[in-house]
């Protein structure tokens, strides 16, 4: 995975954790991308976590670079909006955050979660390895039972590794902490994933 410098201001700290959102990120610590849908709730759900060092929201998976917000709502780009979280810990670590993951969004909507409709509100798993893309392969196979049981339909969730993240424009990071009653989408299934 490739973590583009941004081209536009951003904010050099983030404004819950007080860490650094731009690399370098401290030696040891990991990266995953994920897409679910509106970014701007998806964030907190993972800055809200132990084990993260840092979250910055942008676009990853499409064919533009540099996108601006209004390309990627335009859907001609085709990023979805993502959350670049890093983390310290192992693969229990990053199965944990996949957990997190699968809870706080429905995956199985395709191109859109709620009222947010979009190929840039999709469901998508980026990460830096093809052992990583196993990983989240099988929780998305464990996670799928679980949604079987309960009558949802089959996970759309792309996977996929050597994807280039851009970060977002700098009112979109922590959004949610800069503007508590801003709009948040993101709703789950109700379906556990452990």
């Amino acid at each position: 995975m490739r973590i583009v410098a941004p081209k536009h201001p951003v904010g050099a700290r983030h404004a819950v954790l007080d860490r650094p959102i731009l690399p370098p990120f401290p030696d040891g610590a990991r990266l995953v991308v994920l897409g679910l849908g509106c970014f701007w709730g998806a964030e907190r759900a993972f800055w809200q976590r132990p084990e993260v060092v840092t979250t910055a929201v942008g676009y990853a998976g499409g064919r533009s670079q540099d996108p601006t917000y209004r390309e990627v709502c335009s859907g001609s780009t085709g990023h979805a909006e993502v959350v670049l979280v890093v983390y310290e810990g192992d693969d229990a670590v990053l199965g944990t955050l996949l957990d997190v993951f699968w809870e706080a969004h429905d995956p199985t909507q395709g191109m859109r979660q709620g009222n947010d409709v979009g190929s840039q509100y999709r469901s998508a798993i980026y990460v830096d390895t093809d052992d990583e893309v196993a990983l989240a392969a099988a929780s998305r196979d464990r996670y799928q039972q679980a949604l079987d049981g309960a009558g949802f339909r089959a996970i759309t969730t792309e996977i996929a590794n050597g994807r280039d993240f851009y970060y977002a424009e700098d009112y979109h990071q922590q959004y949610l902490a800069k503007n508590p009653a801003g709009y948040c989408g993101l709703g789950g299934t109700g379906v556990c994933a452990r």
